[in-house]
């Protein structure tokens, strides 16, 4: 049972029970399992997960309750309960089930003893001598999968894994096959593993008791205890996954998701888990490489960053500060990012310094901020977790976000209520009540829709809106001309749906908005999240408990963080404008020298500046500009013409390649630091191992480059920086590494050090100058691009399960079995339109660009609209893209390009 979200956790009821003696006090639905473990006694479960629902199949632990043999884990504990449980004869109880299980199996299944599997140290602990399996196998394995292995001969048909895929991750991709005896757990499509829906989360694996299941070459020769345990953060999505990375040496023997992780809970997704080969890539950077007669060539550190000084004082005497500019990184920890615009602005003295939020979220930061007046989501993940009703926007957690996409399919298992508002049928779509499909680059409509509806039905909150909000006499005005039917003439959705949608929303105890790069990869994205926003406020779902906001899904692992600390050429760290005279001052003060008044170049004008001839410097710190950036030919011939280009990478990518520097850096398992993921939770991150090579991390290479220059930047440590950014930033001030040492996660504000962080926004005011939420009358305006008969196709780019970005580094792991090539998906009725068939060679030809892709048919894109990838730089995609950008933020749209195909292949 889920408790009111506005429940003290510490008022939950509880049941008082007693166990062989001992009294023990646990949450009421407790179950005597929960009760005995409580007390210090180990009971086995082997058909057992805290994840899911018991089963009690297993019959393994068993105890005597009020006088009656039961199985723990599905009795549930009653007020004064009095447990047996750690008698000679319930132990011989279980040590009988556990002998019937064992009798089947082989005898390899003990091996390891204390250090083996689940049943081998429940076996060890109850006494069961190895000569109990005398099973004679010859099920066989399936090895097909890169992550995943199956062994039959030693599954107990337990059903915890099918469990965990179905209950926890939401793929169904498993099931138990034959009867009796003979009942085996197999891929629910059967055939090979590799061949089924597994998703590789590694969720089975966990779970599974016996070892059937195991990732190949885990533990392989260790023991545990032989192994060094780092937690760490995931350095691939925003979601925030802990994770803790097994080590020998120099080697990384497994990733495995910490089971009180603040998110992701014991869960993970192919990525985090898995996708960690790429660190002992031969590919990887070792040594700094220095551009001499065109050809990068290895050099010492002395050398490449005694050039990189050189430039940057000969760029600043013949352009002034401003000739210099840095694109720092998403990828980066906070500390090194906080030190790279410290650098720019004290050193330099330019606010010339931008992020890849600028590509994805600067309309988030634009938009939640006129809304309510702080850049970040309204709540806290788990607040989302407990609402009634889910309104998924421009999102596909499911394959963007594994671990939350899985979360939020659990919730509407459970019963949630879920409108999905995406172009494409994919994911959480397959699960909506209400699937509205807009065409591409009609959000802003399609929300105001919606809130036409919960104006005309009486289903908005008048008390808060009077009390809380602002601007709804405009809003008003301007939602009379969207009523349903011509929102369904505008966006294509059926009028029906959207008055169906807007009532689950509006009608919903507890609603809540999740939104990803659908809503802000626009010309008008900055509209579309106020529009959103809208909706949440009108329902006075934001700040009150009777609602979770407007939450947005962050795309990489720290592109919040990067923003938070004023890797913004218009923000100071903590969102403090440059162009605010006592922020500049404080800052000033606290960093001992001026800051420049005017906003710096955003990416899009340092391509410009550049091409221009007027940016002599540019700095780029682990993002593949040429792979990632829209309108990628014009980014290149930015490179190109800039005298200096500075990469710090891990791999050479596409844009290191035109850099006449490239400094070798760490990667994510080889730093220190800290990560803020989507939710505003600060978290640790930790080096499990050192660099390799010669390679640095991005901190110690920007304190290389400012001792270069002559120049202190102070910050000795990971630790000292975000501890000067805390005095800086009030809403950090309570943040500190001994403090995330000690509790784990800490959101923002946590401006106290002796108070929780603020994971619920807004309880009493809005972070805005009056107070109040405002309320945005946007007009609907179309998007920049569209279809005509020479171009009939709109494409939709995103990311898919198995890669991450630009693929620099799933693209070096066993993922590239998983998905080896970028593809086209287009409507079968395209497709036949266009002469092509599943995997034929296709091109795509935009305004702007050409990309060289593979067909795929698919029903989850409508007619008239196509969606790929960008993971491989190779098939150009972002070629296609245009250089318009959002009017507030000039954040790319990716969204909507129109294309035109023609099959590459050989005589058609």
């Amino acid at each position: 049972m889920t408790a009111d979200p506005d429940t003290p956790r510490h008022e939950a009821p509880e049941v008082m029970a007693e166990v062989d003696g001992v009294a023990v006090r646990v949450p009421e639905g407790a179950t005597l399992l929960d009760v005995v473990r409580a007390a210090g006694v180990a009971v086995p479960a082997l058909c057992h997960d805290d994840r899911f629902a018991p089963a009690g199949s297993c019959r393994t632990c068993l105890v005597r309750a009020d006088g009656h043999v039961r199985a723990a884990c599905v009795t549930p504990a009653a007020p004064g309960t009095r447990i047996e449980a750690d008698t000679g004869e319930l132990r011989a109880l279980r040590r009988d089930a556990v002998e019937v299980i064992v009798s089947a199996l082989p005898p390899r299944a003990l091996d390891g003893g204390a250090d083996g599997s689940e049943l081998a140290r429940v076996c060890h602990e109850l006494g069961v001598a190895p000569e109990a399996a005398h099973g004679q196998g010859g099920r066989g394995r399936d090895d097909s999968h890169p992550y995943v292995h199956l062994d039959r001969d030693l599954c107990i048909a337990c059903g915890r894994c099918v469990r965990m895929c179905a209950d926890v991750q939401g793929t169904f991709a498993l099931t138990l096959t034959g009867r009796g005896g003979d009942t085996v757990v197999a891929p629910g499509t059967g055939g090979l593993w590799a061949d089924s829906d597994c998703v590789a989360c590694g969720g089975c694996v966990d779970t599974c008791p016996t070892g059937a299941i195991s990732e190949p070459g885990l533990l392989s020769g260790a023991r545990p205890a032989e192994l060094a345990r780092t937690r760490t953060t995931c350095g691939y999505c925003g979601v925030g996954c802990a994770l803790d990375v097994l080590t020998r040496g120099e080697e990384v023997v497994a990733v495995v998701p910490a089971h009180d992780g603040p998110v992701n809970r014991g869960h993970a997704c192919v990525k985090g888990r898995f996708a960690h080969g790429f660190r002992t890539s031969p590919e990887r950077l070792t040594r700094p490489l220095l551009r001499r007669g065109g050809v990068l060539e290895p050099v010492t550190w002395a050398e490449a960053l005694g050039h990189v000084a050189r430039g940057i004082r000969s760029a600043v005497a013949a352009g002034g500060p401003d000739a210099v500019a840095a694109i720092s990184s998403a990828r980066a920890t906070n500390e090194e990012n906080y030190l790279l615009q410290k650098f720019l602005r004290t050193v330099v003295g330019t606010n010339n310094v931008d992020n890849c939020s600028r590509l994805c979220h600067a309309p988030s930061a634009a938009g939640l901020t006129a809304a309510f007046g702080l850049s970040g989501g309204t709540d806290s993940f788990d607040d989302v977790e407990r609402a009634d009703c889910l309104l998924v926007v421009g999102a596909n957690p499911v394959e963007a976000h594994p671990v939350v996409g899985a979360r939020l399919l659990q919730r509407v298992l459970r019963g949630a209520r879920l409108v999905v508002a995406d172009p494409r049928a994919i994911g959480l779509a397959h699960h909506a009540d209400v699937h509205l499909r807009p065409r591409p680059g009609t959000n802003v409509a399609l929300f105001h829709g919606l809130a036409h509806v919960l104006l005309a039905e009486g289903l908005a909150d008048g008390e808060f809106l009077r009390r809380r909000a602002t601007g709804l006499p405009e809003l008003a005005a301007l939602l009379t001309d969207y009523p349903p039917d011509r929102v369904a003439a505008i966006t294509g959705v059926p009028a029906g749906d959207v008055v169906a949608a807007a009532r689950l929303y509006g009608q919903a105890g507890r609603p809540a908005i999740v939104y990803g790069l659908g809503v802000t990869e626009h010309l008008h994205g900055t509209d579309g999240v106020r529009a959103l926003a809208n909706l949440a406020i009108l329902r006075g779902a934001v700040g009150t408990g009777r609602g979770f906001g407007v939450n947005p899904l962050r795309g990489q692992n720290n592109v919040q963080g990067a923003s938070d600390m004023g890797a913004l050429p218009d923000l100071l760290p903590g969102y403090q404008r440059v162009t605010d005279r006592a922020a500049r001052e404080r800052a000033a003060r606290l960093w001992r020298a001026e800051i420049p008044a005017e906003p710096g170049l955003r990416i899009p004008q340092m391509f410009a500046a550049a091409r221009a001839g007027d940016l002599r410097v540019l700095w780029i710190v682990g993002e593949d500009v040429c792979a990632t950036d829209p309108d990628t030919t014009r980014v290149a011939e930015a490179l190109e013409t800039c005298p200096l280009v500075v990469c710090n990478e891990v791999f050479l990518s596409e844009t290191a390649r035109r850099a006449d520097v490239v400094l070798p850096a760490a990667s994510w398992l080889e730093k220190d630091g800290t990560f803020v993921n989507f939710d505003r939770r600060f978290q640790r991150v930790r080096p499990a191992l050192d660099p390799p090579g010669r390679a640095r991390a991005d901190f110690a290479i920007i304190h290389g480059v400012a001792d270069a220059l002559g120049a202190a930047l102070g910050c000795p440590t990971p630790a000292a920086a975000l501890a000067e950014c805390a005095a800086l930033v009030p809403l950090f001030a309570g943040i500190s590494h001994e403090r995330l040492d000690r509790e784990g996660a800490v959101c923002w504000p946590a401006p106290h050090r002796d108070r929780p962080g603020e994971a619920r926004l807004y309880r009493e005011r809005f972070a805005t100058p009056d107070g109040l939420a405002h309320l945005a009358a946007c007009p609907y305006l179309p998007p920049g691009e569209s279809p005509d008969d020479h171009y009939p196709l709109v494409m939709v780019t995103g990311r898919r399960w198995a890669h991450y970005n630009s693929g620099s580094m799933t693209r070096r792991t066993r993922n590239l079995r998983l998905d080896a090539d970028d593809r086209l998906d287009l409507h079968p009725d395209d497709a036949a339109r266009h002469g092509l068939l599943d995997g034929d060679p296709v091109i795509v030809e935009s305004r702007h660009g050409r990309a060289r892709l593979t067909a795929r048919t698919s029903r989850e894109v409508a007619p008239g609209q196509v969606f790929c990838a960008f993971h491989f730089p190779a098939s150009g995609v972002n070629t296609l893209t245009s250089d318009l950008g959002d009017t507030v933020t000039s954040c790319p749209e990716y969204k909507v390009t129109a294309v035109r195909l023609r099959s590459a292949a050989s005589g058609r």
